[in-house]
C-alpha cells in the first residue's frame, strides 16, 4: 500500500511538475503575429473573453494559464476596457500587465487654423473613431455643449487625442476650455491702448489675421493696418469677411454687388468689427492681435504668392494694386491664402 502511495504521489508531482513548465512555456510565449494588431476588451465582458480572442485568432496558443493567474492575483477584474495595440515582443504577462495599465490605443483629431465652424464640424464627423452625438442643427450645438453665444471661433485650433469611445463633443468642450485658456493669458499680456473692449473682440481680430495671411511673419504687420484703421474709423475692407458673410453664395470670387450689400460681416460697408470671429484663430494670430506692429500702414494687397504688399497711402496702394492684381497677374495668382487642409 506505501508503495503505491508513494507511486501515485511521485506521479501526481511528476504531473504538477509538467504542467508547471507547460503553464510558463505559455507564459513566455510571444504573440504569432507580424504586425501590430489592435484588439478590444469591451466594457462588461469578462476577461476571458479578451484572451478567447487571442487564442481564436491563433496568435496565443493557451490562455488558460494566464486566466488563472489573473484569477487568483485580483487582476481579471482590474483590467480596464478600452482598444489596446499588442506587438509580436508581448506575452502573456505582458497583455495582461498592459490591460491592468489601461493604456489604451490613442487615437487624434486636428482642428485647423483659418477653417470655420462647418468645416471643424465636418472634420470631426468625418472621424470613424469618435462617437458622433453632436447636433445636426448647428443652431443647438451651443446649448447642446452648455455654452453661451455663437460658435464660429469659439474653438481651439489643435491637435486633440483620445481614446476608443470618445465622443465628438468632449473634443468641442476640450476645444473651447483650451481656447478659453489662450485668450486669457495673451490678453492679460496684451500692449496698452488697443481698440478692444473684450477678449473676445481681440478673438474677431484674430481670426481676421488668420484668414488674411498665409505668411506667419505678417500676421503682427496685418494686425498693425486692421488696429491703426479701427482707430481712425476707417472701415476695414477684408475680404475674409464679405466672405464669410456669403456663406454658400460665395462661389470663389468676390462680386461688385457683394460689396454693395449691407451685412453684418461686409466690412466694406460697416465700421468696426464683425459681430463674430470667422474662423479657427490660432495661438499666433491671437498674439498678433494683442501685439501689432508699429508702423503707418494703412493698406495691402495680395502678391499673388501669399505675401502682401503694405501702403502708407491710399495712392501707393492704388499703384500696387495695379501691378500685383493687373501687371503681374497669372494663372497661380490669388489674392486670398490657400485654405489650410
Amino acid at each position: 500500500m506505501r508503495k503505491r502511495l508513494n507511486l501515485l504521489m511521485l506521479m501526481l508531482a511528476i504531473w504538477f511538475t509538467a504542467l508547471m513548465v507547460y503553464g510558463v512555456y505559455q507564459l513566455q510565449q510571444t504573440l504569432h503575429i507580424e504586425e501590430p494588431k489592435v484588439i478590444s476588451l469591451d466594457k462588461g465582458r469578462p476577461l476571458s473573453g479578451f484572451f478567447s480572442k487571442l487564442e481564436k485568432e491563433q496568435w496565443l496558443t493557451d490562455t488558460r494559464a494566464i486566466m488563472l493567474i489573473a484569477k487568483l492575483t485580483g487582476k481579471a477584474r482590474l483590467a480596464k476596457a478600452g482598444e489596446y495595440e499588442l506587438t509580436s515582443q508581448m506575452n502573456s504577462w505582458d497583455i495582461l500587465d498592459l490591460l491592468v495599465s489601461g493604456k489604451t490605443v490613442s487615437y487624434k483629431i486636428t482642428l485647423v487654423e483659418g477653417q470655420n465652424i462647418h468645416e471643424t464640424l465636418a472634420r470631426l464627423a468625418a472621424n470613424d473613431k469618435l462617437i458622433q452625438d453632436l447636433p445636426s442643427d448647428i443652431d443647438q450645438l451651443m446649448p447642446f455643449l452648455g455654452l453661451e453665444g455663437h460658435p464660429e471661433g469659439r474653438f481651439f485650433p489643435d491637435t486633440y487625442l483620445f481614446h476608443s469611445n470618445t465622443r465628438a463633443s468632449e473634443i468641442l468642450v476640450r476645444a473651447q476650455i483650451r481656447l478659453e485658456m489662450v485668450l486669457a493669458e495673451e490678453w492679460r499680456e496684451r500692449e496698452e491702448g488697443l481698440p478692444y473692449k473684450t477678449p473676445y473682440e481681440a478673438l474677431i481680430m484674430a481670426s481676421i489675421v488668420e484668414k488674411e495671411t498665409a505668411v506667419p511673419a505678417e500676421r503682427d504687420q496685418i494686425a498693425g493696418v486692421f488696429v491703426r484703421r479701427l482707430e481712425k474709423r476707417m472701415r476695414l475692407e477684408t475680404d475674409p469677411t464679405v466672405i464669410y458673410g456669403l456663406g454658400d453664395r460665395y462661389k470663389g470670387n468676390i462680386r461688385r454687388k457683394h460689396l454693395r450689400e449691407t451685412t453684418p460681416y461686409n466690412t466694406y460697408r460697416i465700421k468696426g468689427l464683425p459681430p463674430t470671429p470667422i474662423a479657427l484663430a490660432g495661438r499666433e494670430a491671437i498674439h498678433a492681435a494683442l501685439h501689432p506692429a508699429d508702423g503707418e500702414e494703412l493698406f495691402f494687397v495680395a502678391k499673388g504668392d501669399g505675401s502682401h504688399q503694405f501702403s502708407k497711402t491710399l495712392a501707393e496702394h492704388n499703384k500696387a494694386v495695379r501691378y500685383y492684381q493687373i501687371q503681374k497677374r497669372s494663372d497661380d495668382y490669388r489674392s486670398t491664402p490657400v485654405e489650410n487642409k
